[in-house]
C-alpha cells in the first residue's frame, strides 16, 4: 500500500492505495467509521492485497488527514473520494464502508449511481430521512459539547468497549482514539461536526438509493446508537440482503475478520 496526499481547499487528505491489478479490476474501497482511521481495516487489507485494487483512507480531518477545516458535508466527502479515484485511474469502486463510512458511500451513490460497481455498508444504517426519528436528529446536531465534558479516560473506555467485543477490536479503537489524546476539543469538534453533518445530509431528504448489487453486515452486538434497528429496517423495506455477525460489535470487522472478510469475497465474486 503507498500512501499519498490529495489536496482539496479544506485540507489534505492522506490515502492508501495499491493499484497492481490494474486500472479495469474491481477496487475495494475501505471508508472507515467516524473517529476511526485507516487502521480499522488492517485485517481487510492484509487479506485482500495483491486479489484486487485496494484503497483506504483517513477521511477529512481524521487521524493523519489534519489540519482539516471543518465545514464540508457529507457530499464533499463524496465528491472527494471520487476525484481521488479519477486521479488513481479506478473504475470500478466497490464501497465497503463501517458506520459513518455506509453513509458516504451513499452519498457517493447518490453523486456517481453509474459508477459504483457494489457496495457493502457495515455496521452503517440508511441515510434516508424517513428512517430517523425528529429527537434522533435533534441529538446528532447537538452531540459535540457532550464529548468535550466527558471525562476522557472514560470516554476512552466506553469508546473503545462499546464497539468491539473482542480483544483486538477493543485494543484497535483504543489506539486509533489515542491519535486525539492531549487533545480532546478537536476529537469533540471531529465528533460533533460529523453528526451534524450526518443530519443535514439527512434532512435534505434525498433518494439515496443504492443502484448496484449491495450487501448488509452488522453484529448482533452492535450497540452503537440504534444501529441493529436500523438495519433490520433497511433490510425489510429494501430487499438488501442482510447478514448479522455472531458475538461481533460496531466493528464487526475487527472482531469477526475472517467472516467478515469470507462475506465480502463472496459478494465480490458475485458481481
Amino acid at each position: 500500500m503507498q500512501e499519498k496526499l490529495y489536496e482539496t481547499p479544506c485540507g489534505k487528505i492522506h490515502y492508501w492505495v495499491n493499484r497492481d491489478c490494474g486500472p479495469e479490476a474491481i477496487t475495494l474501497v475501505f471508508l472507515p467509521g467516524l473517529t476511526a482511521d485507516h487502521r480499522l481495516f488492517d485485517k481487510q487489507i492484509a487479506c485482500f492485497e495483491g486479489k484486487y485494487n485496494l484503497l483506504v483512507w483517513d477521511a477529512p480531518g481524521h487521524a493523519a488527514s489534519w489540519p482539516f477545516t471543518l465545514t464540508f458535508t457529507l457530499m464533499d466527502k463524496a465528491r472527494w473520494l471520487d476525484e481521488i479515484l479519477c486521479r488513481e485511474a479506478l473504475c470500478q469502486p466497490v464501497i465497503v464502508g463501517q458506520s459513518m463510512g455506509g453513509y458516504v458511500g451513499q452519498a457517493y451513490a447518490e453523486l456517481f449511481p453509474r459508477k459504483l460497481k457494489g457496495f457493502v455498508a457495515m455496521d452503517s444504517a440508511p441515510l434516508q430521512r424517513k428512517y430517523v426519528t425528529g429527537i434522533e436528529l435533534w441529538l446528532l446536531k447537538r452531540m459535540e459539547p457532550v464529548y468535550r465534558h466527558y471525562p476522557w479516560n472514560s470516554l476512552l473506555k466506553t469508546g473503545s468497549k462499546g464497539v468491539a467485543t473482542s480483544a483486538y477490536g477493543q485494543a484497535l479503537m483504543h489506539a486509533m482514539m489515542m491519535t486525539y489524546d492531549g487533545d480532546q476539543e478537536r476529537y469533540a469538534r471531529l465528533s460533533g461536526h460529523g453528526m451534524r453533518m450526518l443530519a443535514q445530509a439527512m434532512e435534505a431528504d434525498l433518494p439515496y438509493e443504492i443502484p448496484c448489487p449491495a450487501l448488509l453486515i452488522c453484529g448482533e452486538k452492535d450497540h452503537a446508537g440504534s444501529c441493529i434497528r436500523y438495519n433490520k429496517a433497511w433490510h425489510k423495506n429494501t430487499g438488501i440482503p442482510l447478514v448479522w455477525i455472531p458475538g461481533a460489535g460496531h466493528n464487526a470487522n475487527t472482531d469477526a475478520p475472517d467472516e467478515v472478510n469470507e462475506l465480502i469475497r463472496k459478494f465480490v465474486e458475485g458481481l
